[in-house]
């Protein structure tokens, strides 16, 4: 049970933190530039806007993601821990859009998310918020 509270508290803090800061600025590691380059050699086609269960947990994809995430074993704490991953780019952390992984493969995702601008879109719409609740008061 102490995961599942530890991986809502980091889904949490993740969504504020797209939603608050341009994404596109972000690093979520001290080896993004490294983690990103390796997932796009091995995962040169995912489009990571929009992912289904499969393309995460085939058996296919589960041997694939395996062999990639065991490569940062020592270099990204709690590197296997598991974690929520928001399946579309454009929802928040929901039940009916949000599956469980683990930490490498969330950070792959959403580091390639972030350079690539689809999480841009979250921020984009909580600045039109605030712009629209400043013009109001």
């Amino acid at each position: 049970m102490q995961w599942a509270l530890k991986a809502m508290d980091h889904a949490t803090i993740h969504y504020n933190l797209i939603s608050s800061v341009d994404p596109t600025c972000l690093r979520l590691t001290r080896i993004d530039d490294k983690l990103y380059h390796q997932f796009r050699e091995e995962f040169p086609d995912l489009d990571v806007a929009k992912l289904t269960e499969d393309q995460l947990k085939s058996a296919d994809a589960k041997e694939k993601w395996r062999n990639f995430c065991e490569k940062f074993k020592g270099e990204i704490e709690d590197y296997n821990m598991g974690t929520l991953l928001r399946l579309n780019c454009e929802d928040d952390y929901n039940p009916d859009t949000t599956t469980f992984s683990v930490r490498t493969q969330f950070l792959a995702i959403e580091i390639a998310r972030n350079r690539e601008g689809h999480n841009s879109c979250l921020y984009n719409k909580k600045q039109e918020l605030k712009k629209l609740q400043n013009n109001s008061t």
